[in-house]
């Protein structure tokens, strides 16, 4: 049997080659660094690397996403620089859903209005700083220094943005269930965890009652002073067994005297709070402006889509022939005005002729037979001093 023999130096260099190896890979209790640094090339547009892609420092980033609120996360930092010495740190997360991506960027936004479509499918903009999510992603690019103006940062952000995965196209639908979402889109809370959820919603025990599996998430939004909460749940059989769970917890808020919701209310498989409301009202009339809209999608081909699709030829009939009599109404109603009105105008014209033509004592039209009224016949009067050839003859 052979042995072999290590020098302790030996084992000091295989230990450090471990720790090497081992340090990007984890920077902490569920991040990770090697997926991350997969989405950072060498050179973005004008800009080259500085060096290989590293866990990133303290920041706002990688302190937020290591908090577990987001589930597993894999984070990287690397920095660039042009030929103009003009540098940027670009710092990226990757998270496991396109909705954990959402709910960082609303975590990061930091009171900054959140704009879809800038960049990716929503970003943050600011003088040195550009946020935003595409897909799993989210990218911060800050500028170093002042060599970089607000629009070259954009324009790297949005050539970077095209380098990265795709994802949904659209915000999280149970964003545009707030009341009045277009105007709360900018500036709402979003969570994919129970722990991300009450980090946003502060001091309120009955969010304790509520179990996130299954995919669950939650929107907050603020009307004024009052919060408005709207958690989703899966399927039916989780929103009964929160709600059941959450209305217990309440009753047990009440007897031991300590604040609760001012309004709660299942709606469909949204479970929907108020926190902080004026009166209770106030609170039940935003819940009511919650709806709750099921969509169904089938993994294979749609037993009903013989009897939607017959639906939707019976409404577009319905509908254009209802266009169709409307027109052809509005053609019928402008053809008789038209007509009308010419036919009044030959009318008058006509009857302002014969008036000119023959005397109306009175309104009676009469004949000329004395012609007293009528044109003078010039040609058959006879010259002054003469006769008529027939009576001279006689004569």
């Amino acid at each position: 049997m052979t042995r072999i023999h290590l020098r302790p130096a030996s084992i000091k260099i295989a230990v450090v080659a471990l720790a090497l190896f081992v340090m990007p890979t984890l920077t902490g209790a569920g991040v990770t660094v090697s997926e991350a640094a997969k989405a950072l090339p060498d050179n973005i547009s004008s800009f080259r690397a500085e060096g290989p892609a590293a866990a990133p420092k303290d920041g706002s980033i990688i302190e937020i996403s290591g908090t577990g609120e987001f589930g597993p996360v894999s984070t990287a930092l690397r920095s660039y620089r042009n030929e103009v010495s003009s540098g940027v740190a670009i710092e990226i997360v990757r998270t496991e859903s396109d909705s954990a991506a959402y709910a960082l960027l609303t975590r990061l936004a930091l009171g900054g209005e959140i704009r879809p479509g800038v960049v990716g499918l929503a970003a943050v903009v600011s003088t040195n700083r550009i946020l935003f999510c595409k897909g799993s992603s989210v990218a911060q690019i800050r500028a170093d220094g002042t060599g970089i103006g607000q629009d070259q940062l954009l324009t790297l952000s949005q050539t970077f943005a095209a380098t990265l995965p795709s994802g949904d196209e659209e915000i999280p639908v149970l964003l545009m269930h707030l009341p009045k979402w277009q105007t709360k889109v900018g500036r709402s809370a979003y969570a994919v965890t129970l722990l991300g959820l009450k980090s946003v919603v502060l001091n309120q025990p009955v969010l304790d009652a509520l179990n996130f599996e299954g995919g669950t998430e939650a929107v907050a939004a603020s009307y004024g002073q009052t919060q408005l909460v709207i958690v989703e749940f899966t399927t039916p059989q989780f929103s009964v067994d929160n709600d059941q769970r959450i209305w217990t917890k309440i009753q047990e808020l009440k007897s031991a005297g300590q604040p609760g919701p001012n309004a709660y209310r299942r709606v469909g498989n949204y479970s929907v709070f108020v926190f902080n409301a004026p009166d209770e009202t106030i609170a039940n009339e935003l819940i009511n402006q919650v709806k709750y809209e099921k969509v169904v999608q089938w993994l294979g081909e749609d037993p009903h889509l013989y009897e939607r699709f017959q639906q939707y030829l019976a409404q577009t009939s319905a509908g254009v022939l209802a266009a169709v009599l409307k027109s052809s109404g509005i053609s019928l109603l402008i053809s008789v005005g038209i007509g009308t009105l010419f036919g009044a105008l030959l009318f008058r014209r006509r009857r302002a002729q014969q008036a000119a033509a023959y005397s109306d004592a009175g309104g009676a039209v009469r004949l000329n037979l004395d012609e007293l009224t009528g044109p003078d016949n010039s040609p058959r009067l006879l010259p002054s001093g003469r006769q008529p050839e027939s009576d001279s003859t006689r004569s």
